[in-house]
């Protein structure tokens, strides 16, 4: 037969006390002594009991949760990202939950009423942009919130931190460019994505320093849906497409490029130089070793985890935060 949940006056019996004094005990407060404290605690952790959340977030308006929705968590970046963000709202005694939304806009906004529901604190969230319509909904319910990696410029209201895109994306193709590709495939994400568009610039502002031209044929977007990349890379290659300098939106479209090169006898970097972005090498130890540009993860959520906390902290406040961490490009065999 299962046990029933033990309660505050189940410890109150067993430790001979009031359960005024225990519930003080196992909130800290400096009017019940240090040993006592400890005693009391002990002898939950003993018993086995779980302090109502639930009734404490009543008493104090809050429920110390916020909710992070990413469009692709099996996708290590925000793998990577969920995991920093989880580890700095520890510290502050705030606990996350992950909703994947997939990139559509329907599970997005499925997810935000979620959230909503669950009373969290506040949101984290990476839009999937093909809509503002679903963030509006957070500024309706006066939901504190802040994206992370990607921001509506039409939206001044929208909190964001994100990387410096656009100097990536010119990082990224100026290196290509300097080591003699002329030609430069760009697999691109979605074009309603504002880091797509800005890596774009970069790509572009690249190439007009360089004094060539930028040829369309060679900006190619790429789908969402795993495959995408391999099918779109085979099929330049059975074309016999020109361009020797690779530049992926993101390390995943970059690996599975690099894949299918490999697969056709091609040679990365002596027939083909790849460049990702993301740096998820900088977790992760993969034998490819992938030339890519940093957007600062640890730095992204970290401060997206401060500006939530301090939204929650002064809901009165009107300041307005618009952050671009700075971008690096770390080189790697991929490119050597």
């Amino acid at each position: 037969m299962e046990g029933k949940k033990v309660t505050l006056r189940d410890l109150a019996l067993k430790a001979g006390l009031s359960v005024n004094t225990i519930s003080r005990a196992l909130k800290d407060k400096e009017d019940i002594a240090l040993s006592t404290r400890k005693t009391i605690k002990d002898l939950a952790k003993e018993m086995g009991y779980v302090g109502n959340a639930l009734a404490g977030s009543l008493r104090s308006g809050l429920t110390k949760t916020i909710a992070v929705i990413v469009s692709d968590v099996a996708n290590p970046h925000f793998g990577i990202m969920v995991k920093d963000i989880e580890k700095s709202a520890r510290k502050h005694n705030y606990t996350i939950f992950v909703i994947n939304t997939e990139d559509e806009h329907e599970m997005e906004e499925r997810a935000i009423y979620t959230a909503i529901g669950k009373n969290v604190d506040g949101i984290i969230i990476c839009p999937s942009q093909r809509s503002a319509e679903t963030i509006r909904i957070l500024k309706k319910n006066g939901v504190p919130f802040v994206l992370i990696g990607r921001r509506f410029e039409e939206e001044p209201d929208f909190d964001y931190v994100i990387c410096d895109d656009e100097k990536g994306g010119y990082l990224a193709t100026k290196h290509l460019l300097d080591n003699g590709h002329k030609r430069v495939l760009f697999l691109n994400g979605p074009d309603r994505i504002s880091s797509a568009r800005e890596r774009l610039d970069g790509y572009r502002r690249a190439h007009r320093e360089a004094g060539l031209p930028v040829s369309g044929e060679l900006i190619i977007e790429v789908g969402a849906s795993a495959g995408d990349t391999r099918q779109i890379v085979k099929g330049l290659i059975e074309r016999k497409a020109d361009f020797t300098g690779l530049f992926a939106f993101n390390d995943v479209i970059a690996w599975e490029a690099a894949y299918v090169l490999q697969k056709y006898g091609f040679r990365v970097p002596e027939d083909y130089a790849v460049v990702g972005f993301d740096n998820i090498q900088s977790r992760l130890f993969i034998p490819f070793q992938l030339s890519s540009v940093s957007n600062s993860k640890g730095k992204m959520s970290k401060r997206a985890v401060d500006i939530v906390l301090h939204k929650i902290n002064h809901p009165d406040s009107r300041e307005r935060f618009r952050e671009v961490i700075d971008t690096t490009l770390i080189l790697r065999e991929s490119t050597k």
